[in-house]
């Protein structure tokens, strides 16, 4: 009798602690800003139990053997000096993390299998006048020794002594380019006062021939641009890789209440966007993405390391890989790798390996 009475107080006892331990978990979250990096939750180890600590929305761990960070696009800022009205990564916040714990993260994601790390933003130059991430740059290449290193930029604020010190270590730099027309380019808002958003393309093309950097295009093509033919212009610029993307919402970020752009008049069919590629199947550079391919497909860490997860439509980060480590983290990113892998995500991404003229 003693025994079995022993037995259900410490039933019951663990029953009350596994409340205790779910209300404290929920109210961790629940007065966690959602600008700031998420703390980890507080626990009660109990025996013979799975952590049951609510998590936040979105975040539901994935079943499947978990992805490789083979190549991780690194948004370490939203602020930007351009207001392209379909922008789906906007200025919701100005932090950055300080240069040191920004490259303690990316030697936990080299560890954990990282080949290739893009960073992007908002605009990667404004942070410091480019000495930022200038300095990731050489760090991933000089210290990480990662095979690739590239920058996606609105390239307006790229100046020639940054490739002087820096361009030894950068792999691709891709310039955001939606159209050959200034015109569109104002009503996208690709521009920044009276500079010449397509003059200002050839001169960072032709940068790039001198310090051995490969030049990349990406354009987002929209209700503004679709009918444009850009033949001519690309094959005259020969970029490496010419990434062409479906304008593509997402929930918070360039659509709905709670967001900055209002990206719905820029949207475009799928027939639209199939369109355009048909009338640019003769570019061999064109590698095109569909929404459906950019939503599963893409490694993305926001300004404090969280992977977000774009598989709802919109962006639910994880938890911080410098709170949870990249293993943690990575298993609520919402990454298809089979998806990464048939878009073509793996490719010769390293410049000394592709044998280029420069």
């Amino acid at each position: 009798m003693q025994l079995a009475l022993l037995a259900r107080l410490l039933s019951v006892g663990r029953a009350v602690l596994a409340a205790l331990r779910e209300r404290l978990g929920a109210l961790c979250w629940s007065l966690a800003p959602m600008s700031l990096p998420l703390p980890l939750s507080l626990s009660l180890p109990l025996p013979g139990r799975r952590d049951s600590a609510p998590r936040p929305q979105g975040e539901q761990e994935q079943d499947d053997e978990l992805p490789t960070p083979t190549s991780v696009n690194y948004h370490f800022t939203r602020q930007c000096n351009y207001k392209c009205g379909f922008c789906f990564h906007t200025a919701k916040t100005s932090f950055v993390l300080p240069l040191e714990e920004a490259k303690r993260g990316l030697a936990m994601l080299k560890e954990a299998g990282m080949e290739k790390i893009n960073f992007s933003g908002g605009e990667p130059f404004l942070q410091d006048r480019g000495e930022f991430v200038g300095k990731l740059v050489q760090f991933c290449k000089q210290e990480l020794e990662l095979p690739s290193v590239s920058i996606v930029s609105n390239g307006s604020l790229i100046r020639k002594q940054w490739f002087e010190k820096y361009g030894e270590y950068l792999d691709i730099l891709a310039i955001s380019c939606d159209s050959f027309d200034e015109d569109v380019n104002v009503l996208i808002g690709r521009r920044q006062g009276k500079k010449n958003h397509v003059e200002n393309l050839h001169k960072l093309r032709q940068w790039c021939r001198e310090y051995a950097v490969a030049f990349k295009i990406n354009s987002v093509i929209n209700r503004f641009n679709v009918e444009e033919d850009m033949n001519e212009q690309i094959k005259a610029l020969n970029p490496v890789r010419w990434k062409v993307f479906q304008c593509l919402l997402i929930e918070g970020e360039n659509s709905g209440e709670d967001a900055l752009r209002e990206a719905e008049k820029f949207v475009i069919s799928d027939e639209d966007f199939d369109r355009f590629l048909d009338r640019h199947k003769g570019v061999s550079c064109l590698v095109p993405e569909s929404n459906q391919k950019m939503r599963d497909s893409y490694l993305i860490l926001d300004e404090y390391m969280r992977f977000l997860n774009c598989r709802n439509g919109r962006k639910e980060p994880s938890k911080s890989i410098l709170d949870v480590g990249v293993e943690a983290a990575i298993k609520f990113s919402g990454f298809d790798e089979k998806m990464f892998l048939r878009r073509g995500g793996k490719y010769v991404w390293s410049k000394a390996d592709m044998k280029l003229d420069w």
